[in-house]
């Protein structure tokens, strides 16, 4: 198990490069993480939904994902409460207080979906979530020590040397953690340094002389991370690049699956700015994606108490286009209904208009996988569907795209605002080309899902140069297997 001294350590990028390192010494591995919250989630071949981190490790290992890699997800739906999603299916929504007693009811569900993957697998690499060092958290936990403790496995803590002070991040840790769970880190990786690893040789001495733990290597900072599907929002972005389309993405304060912008980033003519609260809509801007959002009315208020509608509609009339998907499409309408209050309060909230349609909430949750004909390219798109409410109006009269042969989305009478239901359309290589030249755009000859690829084995290269992948590996074995045995 992959644990950290914190949140945003690595620990996603590490399973991911280790998953794939071992898949390419032959074995059989699994990713597996007890407790994620995103709302940045991935549809499993099962038909359910996991964080899209443990989707991007499932690649690594060359394994269609399924809910057992990740059996709680919660997705924040206000600042004080999250939808609890337990092997794949809603089970509820909570406010943080009351998750601390309904943890104990999820370990049996997550030593379940974690016991049927080690049944088919050689190796299932764990990660944690947030800090074991969060010791106020640690009665009930599911998600760190708790976890390590009721599956009696090995933990791996990772610090972060890029924020600083990670002597005291690694020795710290184990200060304020109970003994017993202190006894189950039998070593420690120091991530994301810059410049020459061998400079920190004297404060890696001190680390394992502090904790008596064993050091599995300095990793030096992955370059190329950006290139991988970003589970944060803030990670998604076009580095090093000042020119060229500019794609702009408010960063709504319950963004979801906006994977949809990580084949843009790829794009070598195209930038991708997230825009961030306080910020104006740039003035060179040429598209701008307005993305799923876990509480649409809600983030329709968030979106003009920034000013963010203003910007849109003054972009609209310099003749700019949008588009906007799942949440973002129902945010183009002239109104949002929620008449059972499925996102919080029953009532409504009115739109940007910009598209003529109308959305209520309410019916099942719509969640599957879907392939779908666009209709203004003519080009066949692979996505996905994760969303409640229902759109329709005159502009569905012409559709996004085509399902089985049923009209999907809307668009402008101009052409130039549209919205869809379908998350991940721009991973198609197509598809994306041409859009883009519809833009204006010139073709690059970008294959988005062989970028991935090929980040993933220079990623898991990377970690073979500068850790001690077999010893870590051989850790898995020895001295604990799982609880099981």
């Amino acid at each position: 198990m992959i644990q950290g001294t914190g949140s945003n350590v690595g620990k996603s990028v590490l399973v991911a490069g280790l998953c794939r390192a071992a898949r390419l010494r032959g074995l059989r591995v699994a990713p597996f993480k007890p407790q994620n919250m995103s709302n940045n989630a991935a549809v499993t071949a099962d038909g359910g939904e996991i964080g899209r981190a443990q989707a991007l490790q499932a690649r690594a290992c060359g394994l269609d994902p399924v809910t057992d890699m990740n059996p709680v997800l919660l997705k924040p739906e206000t600042d004080v409460g999250s939808q609890v999603v337990v092997q794949g299916e809603r089970l509820t929504t909570v406010k943080a207080r009351e998750y601390a007693a309904l943890k104990p009811r999820l370990m049996p569900s997550v030593l379940e979906s974690f016991d049927r993957l080690v049944a088919t697998q050689d190796l299932v690499l764990v990660e944690g979530a947030g800090s074991p060092a969060e010791v106020n958290l640690r009665p009930g936990d599911i998600a760190n020590m708790g976890f390590a403790r009721a599956a009696n496995i090995p933990v791996l803590l990772v610090g972060d040397i890029d924020r600083g002070g990670v002597i005291a991040q690694l020795v710290g840790t184990q200060a304020v953690i109970d003994p017993d769970d202190a006894r189950l880190i039998t070593g420690f990786i120091v991530n994301k340094f810059r410049g020459d690893p061998r400079l920190f040789d004297d404060g890696y001495a001190v680390i394992g002389q502090h904790t008596g733990w064993r050091g599995y290597g300095v990793a030096p900072w992955f370059a190329d991370a950006w290139r991988l599907p970003a589970e944060d929002a803030l990670d998604i972005a076009t580095p090093y690049q000042s020119a060229g389309f500019h794609v702009v993405c408010p960063q709504l304060s319950r963004i979801a699956n906006f994977d949809d912008l990580d084949p843009l980033a790829q794009e070598p003519n195209v930038r991708v700015t997230m825009l961030r609260p306080g910020q104006a809509v740039p003035g060179d801007t040429d598209l701008i994606i307005l993305p799923g959002s876990k509480s649409t009315r809600g983030d329709m208020a968030f979106l003009r108490e920034q000013g963010w509608d203003q910007d849109i509609l003054a972009h609209h009339r310099r003749g700019g286009h949008i588009l906007g998907i799942c949440g973002g499409y129902q945010m183009l309408g002239h109104i949002i209904r929620d008449p059972d209050g499925i996102e919080g309060p029953a009532g409504e909230t009115p739109g940007l208009g910009l598209l003529d349609v109308e959305t209520v909430m309410g019916g099942d949750k719509r969640l599957t996988r879907v392939c779908a004909h666009h209709v203004a390219s003519g080009q066949n798109i692979r996505g996905y569907e994760i969303h409640m409410g229902r759109t329709s109006g005159p502009d569905c009269n012409r559709p996004f795209s085509l399902i089985n042969g049923q009209a999907e989305g809307a668009t402008s009478p101009d052409g130039r605002v549209t919205g869809s239901y379908l998350h991940g359309m721009f991973s198609e290589d197509a598809f994306r080309a041409s859009v883009l030249s519809g833009m204006g755009v010139a073709a690059s000859g970008t294959l988005y899902d062989a970028e991935v690829e090929k980040t993933l084995d220079a990623l898991a290269a990377h970690l073979e140069t500068y850790l001690d992948v077999e010893a870590i590996l051989a850790s898995a074995s020895a001295p604990f297997s799982s609880h099981t045995n």
